[in-house]
Order: C-alpha cells, then sequence, then structure tokens
C-alpha cells in the first residue's frame, strides 16, 4: 500500500484515547413487526478520537507535526489501539499460544497473523496486518519456536512464513502485539489555544483503514 507510511501515531496520546469497533448493519422493518438484517461489512472498522490524548502544547505540536506529515487524509499509519493491541486481554502478557493461526497440512509454510473474539459460541477472527516488530512468538502443538531461525515475520503485512511447514494436523499459534492502520479523517486540524488551557479538548478523528 504505497499511501501508508509504517509511522506509529505518538503513543502517549493514543493511550488515552476513545474510540473503538464500529459495523454496518442495514435493517428493514417488515409489516409483520419482523426485521431483516444484512451488513454489507465483512468485518468491523474501528474509529477514534485522538484528542482525547492530548494533554499539553507539547502534545498538540507533536500532532501538527505529525498531521502535516502525514498530509491530512492522504497517507495512513500506525495507530495503537488503547483497548485492543494484544493478542491477548491487555492486561496480560503474549504468548505463543494464544491464537490459532491455522492447521498444518505439511505444505503450507504461510501463515497470517490473526486475532478471534469468541462469545456466546459465536466469534469473528480479524486479520492482523501491522504487528509490532519483535513482538511475535509462535509454537507449533505448543512448541515454540524460534524467531529468525524457525520463522520469520513480515512486520508490513503480518505474515508468518515457517522455514520447514508444519506437519498435517499440527496447531499453528502465535502471540504478538500489533497495531491498527488508520488515516486521519479530516482534512483540517482546528485546535483553539485558549479554549485548550481552559480544559477543552480539540477533536482528532482517526479511522481504520484497510491494507
Amino acid at each position: 500500500m504505497t499511501n501508508f507510511h509504517d509511522t506509529l501515531f505518538p503513543v502517549d496520546i493514543s493511550l488515552n484515547s476513545e474510540g473503538g469497533p464500529a459495523r454496518r448493519t442495514d435493517i428493514v422493518a417488515l409489516v409483520s413487526g419482523h426485521e431483516e438484517r444484512n451488513s454489507p461489512w465483512a468485518g468491523s472498522r474501528r474509529r477514534f478520537n485522538a484528542g482525547y490524548g492530548v494533554k499539553s502544547i507539547d502534545d498538540i505540536e507533536d500532532v501538527i507535526a505529525f498531521f502535516e506529515a502525514r498530509h491530512g487524509r492522504l497517507y495512513g499509519f500506525r495507530f495503537r489501539d488503547p483497548f485492543d493491541y494484544k493478542s491477548c486481554r491487555v492486561a496480560e502478557t503474549p504468548g505463543a499460544e494464544d491464537q490459532l493461526l491455522g492447521t498444518g497440512d505439511g505444505a503450507a509454510t504461510d501463515f497470517q497473523l490473526v486475532k478471534r473474539y469468541a462469545s456466546g459460541g459465536a466469534s469473528y477472527a480479524r486479520d492482523i496486518k501491522k504487528p509490532v516488530a519483535g513482538s511475535v512468538l509462535a509454537a507449533l502443538d505448543g512448541v515454540v519456536k524460534t524467531v529468525g531461525v524457525d520463522f520469520t515475520v513480515d512486520d508490513a503485512t503480518g505474515l508468518v512464513s515457517f522455514t520447514s511447514p508444519p506437519g498435517a494436523g499440527v496447531a499453528v499459534t502465535a502471540g504478538f502485539l500489533f497495531d491498527t492502520p488508520v488515516r486521519f479523517d479530516t482534512d483540517e486540524l482546528r485546535i483553539n489555544l485558549a479554549a485548550f488551557k481552559a480544559g477543552d479538548i480539540p477533536s482528532i478523528p482517526l479511522i481504520e483503514v484497510l491494507v
């Protein structure tokens, strides 16, 4: 993706932001009172307001510089979602068996990082395309493998490639940290310094992009 900068939005600001996943559902009300519901989106799309993380004049200057370097909405970038940036729960430490990437067939060597969200017997699988460099752990049937020897990771795509194909029926698992690819959802930043000093927090809208 040429219009994406592999640059991380200031973490101190992002970890105090607000936002989360959004979905689109089309609902048609029938004469009977029942509804027909359909989603044109295959997955969710996250939205954030980074303005809540701005706490100082230095933060404002950092955001302005970052915004200008991205040319507003033109270039995407990495963002650390304060609520969802680990293969495990946020309060836990990632482990090599956190997420099932797939099952070996004796031929395939490449497996996409994925995070699954499960509740009440239903689940949603989200491809992870922007892992944090050096954070990926991998295991085959619970046996932890060595990065650089047994497998490599493409930090730009989230693809895990094993030196030798995992055997048929072997569980391929991984643990990791990751960023969300986003862009600014505005071509204009309106920051009132006087209002900021009085406690008003500027709006810095961000929206997830597909990469």
